[in-house]
């Protein structure tokens, strides 16, 4: 590596150890942290501050999509900013957020033909939950408000999103609003009760739900909010026909089904939205995020059902205003490059995931092979590696909680960046990554592990 670049690196570290507050810091460190640096990216690679070329396994954040240094894209953010930087969104409109919102609501499932911009996940998912409040008060429902979420879910980072989070690593330290909320069980059949089938852990699940419906009161409940597939929970796939259980009982008891896509929107899955393709569900709201500009700019939104819409429209409070907006709400540029970023998914990249799931999956799978892995699960373009302290038992590695962290920098001194979640080990590389990037980082991981 240049000398020039050594010293860029050495300064910026410097820098972000002296200014930079970090997400997700610990007390000890908050403000004063320097965490690895990154210099450039190409397809399925990011170069970082040691001159290494990794895989970028976690495709960023679940989001670089269509990979590092799309031209396509970057040259839509420049021609966009030449046309049109900003408008607000309170009093103007922009072309690009009007088409973007055309071709999401042609995407979406049933009815859900209106998008409300945001600026990322956390914000989508607390536009709907806001939305939801809303909905119920202008029907006059106004103790109608809980939202019912579960174990290992992720939902965001601002209040109301926040509160719905499932981990307690995430939540011994914070306020929430949890007297909104109803907390139920994760769908981990991995970590069902031993002797039960899966079958029998859907069914224990869903009774579950309906248990808590009634002991709370359908008349104090507005919402129902899950991910399709758990994603910072450890790549949770349900039972087959959980979802679809769930959501009959909403709609018998108008409870607001809130699919978050934001993971497993917009390709992962290869799909644009996964949850009546993979999952047999129409819900009344999507959020989404992520790769609906493959992270090229920070973008979010939600899709409503037209029937929501129709009700507000049609009750007695025509006055009632959702007093909800951003100032990047509909952002122009956002918007430009999530219309070419969703050509490329349509054109390219849709068919060709969903043509090398099998293969990444049946690679993963290997890893099964060592003692330390307990279960390597997923779906689409998403896979976790669970390790385990005995695979009689299926316990995690509860004495070694900093497995997955040791694992992450093995990997990283042999060319893979991994997301380390405590005992887990999750990837969701670019969509763009061919079966022998596959081969190479299932190598590496096997390695990474075998070491860890």
């Amino acid at each position: 590596m240049p000398e020039t670049h050594n010293r860029m690196f050495e300064k910026a570290t410097q820098d972000a150890a002296d200014h930079l507050i970090q997400p997700w810091p610990s007390a000890g460190s908050v403000g004063a942290e320097a965490r690895g640096m990154l210099g450039s990216g190409e397809g399925v690679y990011v170069h970082d501050d040691k001159g290494r070329k990794l895989i970028d396994g976690p495709a960023g954040m679940w989001c670089t999509n269509v990979g590092h240094r799309n031209e396509a894209l970057a040259d839509v953010l420049r021609e966009q900013a030449m046309e049109l930087s900003y408008n607000s969104p309170w009093y103007t409109s922009n072309e690009p957020s009007a088409e973007l919102a055309r071709r999401i609501a042609g995407h979406a499932p049933g009815d859900l033909n209106h998008v409300f911009f945001t600026t990322g996940g956390s914000t989508a998912v607390e536009s709907a939950l806001r939305f939801a409040q809303f909905y119920n008060n202008v029907r006059g429902l106004e103790g109608k408000k809980k939202i019912i979420c579960r174990d290992g879910g992720y939902h965001g980072s601002t209040y109301l999103s926040a509160t719905l989070n499932g981990s307690q690593r995430s939540r011994n330290w914070m306020d929430f609003a949890d007297d909104l909320t109803i907390r139920l069980s994760c769908p981990d059949p991995f970590r069902r009760p031993d002797g039960m089938s899966i079958e029998d852990f859907s069914d224990h699940l869903v009774r579950e739900f309906a248990d808590a419906v009634e002991e709370h009161g359908a008349e104090s409940i507005a919402a129902f909010v899950g991910e399709p597939i758990m994603a910072s929970g450890g790549v949770i796939v349900p039972p087959d026909g959980y979802f679809k259980a769930i959501r009959e009982i909403c709609t018998k008891h108008d409870i607001l089904f809130i699919a978050d896509e934001v993971v497993t929107g917009f390709g992962r899955l290869g799909h644009v939205f996964a949850s009546e393709t993979c999952f047999d569900v129409v819900p009344d709201i999507i959020t989404f995020a992520k790769g609906v500009t493959s992270g090229y700019f920070p973008l979010g939104g939600m899709v409503v059902s037209d029937r929501l819409l129709e009700g507000l429209r049609a009750s007695n409070h025509p006055e009632a205003m959702y007093a909800h907006g951003l100032t990047y709400s509909s952002h122009p540029i956002g918007c430009a490059v999530a219309l070419k970023n969703l050509d490329i998914l349509e054109d390219e990249l849709l068919e060709y995931t969903r043509g090398i799931t099998p293969y990444f999956h049946d690679r993963m799978k290997e890893l099964e092979e060592l003692e330390l892995v307990g279960e390597v699960r997923g779906m689409g373009l998403m896979a976790c590696v669970e390790c385990v302290a005995d695979r009689e038992s299926h316990n995690p590695i509860r004495l070694d909680t900093e497995v997955g962290v040791r694992i992450d920098r093995h990997c990283q001194e042999l060319g893979l960046l991994v997301r380390p979640l405590v005992h887990m080990c999750v990837m969701s590389p670019p969509l763009v990554i061919t079966r022998d990037q596959i081969d190479s980082m299932v190598g590496i991981l096997h390695e990474g592990i075998w070491n860890g």
